[in-house]
C-alpha cells in the first residue's frame, strides 16, 4: 500500500464509531479529552461554535469538518455564551458516549433552531502511531468548499445517510466510510500544507516526488533488500543528495525509517495473524529469524513471541 493508506491501516485499532446527533438550541456539549484516539465533527445542518480554553471561538457552518487527531477535549455549543450543562462524554470515546456507536440521537426538549452534527471516533494504538500523525495540530478545521472537495462531501453524505437510517449492510458500510473520510481529511490537510509552501516535514515529503517515490517503494515492498543506493535510484537522485533530502524532510535517515516501518509491520502481523515467526521475518525483509528477533526486541522491548502472547 501507499504511505497514507498504510498509516490508516496500521494506526487505527478496533471499530470506528459514529453518531448522527440533532441538537435544539440552546445547547452546549462538552467532549472529553481522550489521549490515544482521534475524533471528528461534521456540521450537517444549522451552525454552532467550537470552544476551547485559551483560544478564540470558531463558528462552524454546514459542511465544515473538524478533525481532532489527538483526541483533544473541546465544546460544541449553539452560542459562545451558552452555559454548558451537558456532562462530558464517557472516557474511552473521544466525542461519543457509549450509546453513540453508529446511532442517530435526538437531543430534544428545546424549541430553538436545530443543529445536526455527524460525530465520529477512531481508536488509535499509541505504540504504532506513525510519525506522520504526530506532526498534526490538535485541531484541523476544514471549512466547507464543495466545489474544491467533492470527494469529502460525498463521503460525508454517504456516511450520514447510513448512520441516520441504518439498513441492511450498514454495519459493514460505516467502518469503511469512516476510514474513507479519515483518508480524505488527511489528504486535504497535507495537500493544503504543501500548497502553502511548507518545505519540511511530512506534508512536504508526501508532495516531494523523489522522497515520495522512495517512501512508496518502502511501503509497497518492505521485504525488498533496500539500500540507500537502491532507494536513491527509486527517487531518481544520487545517493548523497537523496539521503540528505530524505533526512531533512522525514527527520531520520532512509534506513532508519525502513527499519522502523518493518518492525511496525511485524508488530501488526504478530497481533493480527497466526503466521509463524519465520514467515513474518521474511515478510519484513529478514532471511534470519534470529536477526529479526533481535531487531524486533530492540524496537519493541520484547521478543516477537513474548510480544504476540501479550497482545
Amino acid at each position: 500500500m501507499d504511505v497514507l493508506s498504510d498509516v490508516i491501516a496500521v494506526t487505527r485499532t478496533g471499530r470506528p464509531r459514529s453518531a448522527h446527533v440533532r441538537w435544539h438550541a440552546p445547547w452546549g456539549q462538552e467532549f472529553a479529552s481522550v489521549p490515544g484516539s482521534a475524533g471528528f465533527q461534521v456540521i450537517l445542518q444549522g451552525s454552532c461554535w467550537l470552544l476551547r480554553p485559551d483560544t478564540e471561538p470558531v463558528q462552524l457552518d454546514v459542511g465544515d469538518v473538524v478533525f481532532l487527531p489527538h483526541g483533544t477535549g473541546h465544546i460544541l455549543a449553539d452560542s459562545p455564551e451558552t452555559l454548558v450543562t451537558s456532562p462530558a462524554c464517557g472516557s474511552g470515546d473521544p466525542g461519543l458516549s457509549a450509546s453513540y456507536a453508529s446511532d442517530s440521537v435526538d437531543r430534544s426538549g428545546q424549541s430553538g433552531p436545530v443543529t445536526v452534527v455527524l460525530c465520529g471516533a477512531y481508536q488509535l494504538d499509541p505504540s504504532r502511531t506513525h510519525p506522520l500523525l504526530l506532526t498534526l495540530p490538535d485541531i484541523i478545521h476544514l471549512p466547507a468548499h464543495a466545489d474544491r472537495r467533492p470527494e469529502l462531501c460525498s463521503a460525508v453524505k454517504l456516511l450520514a445517510a447510513e448512520v441516520e437510517a441504518p439498513r441492511l449492510g450498514t454495519d459493514a458500510a460505516v467502518p469503511a466510510l469512516l476510514d474513507t473520510l479519515l483518508l480524505y481529511i488527511l489528504r486535504i490537510w497535507f495537500n493544503g500544507q504543501a500548497s502553502r509552501g511548507g518545505t519540511v516535514g511530512w506534508a512536504a515529503a508526501l508532495n516531494d516526488p523523489p522522497v515520495s517515490a522512495a517512501l512508496d517503494a518502502i511501503h509497497r515492498n518492505p521485504s525488498a533488500p533496500w539500500t540507500v543506493a537502491r532507494l536513491a535510484a527509486e527517487a531518481g537522485l544520487s545517493r548523497a543528495t537523496f539521503a540528505k533530502r530524505f533526512r531533512s524532510l522525514i527527520g531520520q535517515p532512509p534506513l532508519g525509517y525502513l527499519t522502523w516501518w518493518r518492525m511496525t509491520t511485524a508488530a501488526r502481523l504478530l497481533r493480527t495473524s497466526d503466521a509463524p515467526l519465520r514467515s513474518i521475518a521474511a515478510k519484513v525483509g529478514y532471511t534470519s529469524e534470529f536477526a529479526f528477533a533481535n531487531a524486533f526486541k530492540r524496537t519493541h522491548g520484547a521478543a516477537p513471541g513474548t510480544y504476540r502472547r501479550r497482545s
